[in-house]
């Protein structure tokens, strides 16, 4: 029997499925199928290209901040010229180029330049804002154009991530690839076409508002009740659903990286009897 793992899209709170993997790990479950989307895409990739669930999690403490790094006011002038009706760019987000770059720095120390050369089997989605189609970056063969393996393994994370009003488009022969989330954020499916059995899938809870929520909170909640909507079907056909609650975890709060590890790691753990019986 194959299992396969299909993690979801959320910001920081991605390195949640870290902790997951790790207590998987613990109580000798393997992985042989895995997607991911979004930060979902990163932990998927490290772990494919042989990376620890514990090494995957310092990896995220190191570059973390420097990723998200952004210029807020570039961000908040182009919304601005935006409302105001003025011809809308994308120069003030964040290029992506450090994801990029540190993911590719990744996959070549364990002799990996793009995704074709990944041996455990791997899928992560990404949209094309120009045909609003989902494409898939992967390693194994497929039938069709929208499954692309002769990407590098950074543009592949980094066209996946690339999260509407935070990051500038992925663009990649031709195409311009927005986050995968906007289509597939629990990528079960994709995962199920890969050979899996069984597949969990793996999301997070979506965090209440109140009168202390702040603009990125609410585009947090927002973000979680589009992705499960988006995800209804995906969901229904996984075998099991883990879904992390991170306390309240924004997007970019790289401060509540522990939290998160945590928070994934307790969600197995409580759920390990549940996730044995699919076995």
């Amino acid at each position: 029997m194959q299992l396969g793992v299909a993690l979801a899209g959320g910001g920081i709170r991605g390195i949640a499925h870290a902790g997951v993997l790790k207590a998987l790990e613990e109580n000798n479950i393997q992985i042989d199928v895995i997607g991911g989307t979004s930060s979902g895409s990163m932990v998927a990739s490290l772990y494919a290209l042989g990376y620890s669930p514990y090494y995957i999690y310092l990896l995220f403490k190191r570059y973390a901040r420097d990723i998200v790094s952004i210029d807020a006011l570039p961000i908040i002038n182009t919304i601005g010229d935006f409302v105001a009706n003025k011809k809308f760019q994308v120069r003030g987000f964040n290029s992506g180029e450090k994801i990029q770059q540190a993911y590719n720095k990744m996959a070549l120390q364990k002799g990996v330049s793009c995704m074709a050369e990944i041996k455990k089997p791997i899928v992560i989605p990404a949209v094309d804002v120009n045909t609003s189609q989902k494409f898939v970056f992967t390693n194994t063969k497929e039938q069709g154009d929208r499954y692309i393996s002769n990407i590098s393994v950074g543009e592949a994370v980094r066209a996946s991530s690339s999260f509407p009003g935070i990051f500038c488009p992925c663009d990649f022969q031709g195409y311009k690839f927005l986050d995968g989330g906007i289509l597939d954020n629990i990528p079960v499916q994709e995962v199920k076409k890969r050979g899996a059995d069984k597949v969990i899938g793996v999301n997070f809870r979506a965090d209440d508002i109140d009168e202390n929520s702040n603009f990125m909170d609410i585009s947090m909640r927002t973000i979680d009740i589009m992705g499960n909507k988006i995800s209804e079907e995906g969901i229904q056909e996984s075998d099991l659903i883990l879904t992390v609650d991170t306390d309240g975890t924004g997007i970019l709060d790289v401060d509540k990286i522990d939290v998160c590890y945590c928070a994934g790691y307790r969600c197995a753990m409580q759920n390990m009897d549940r996730i044995q019986s699919i076995l």
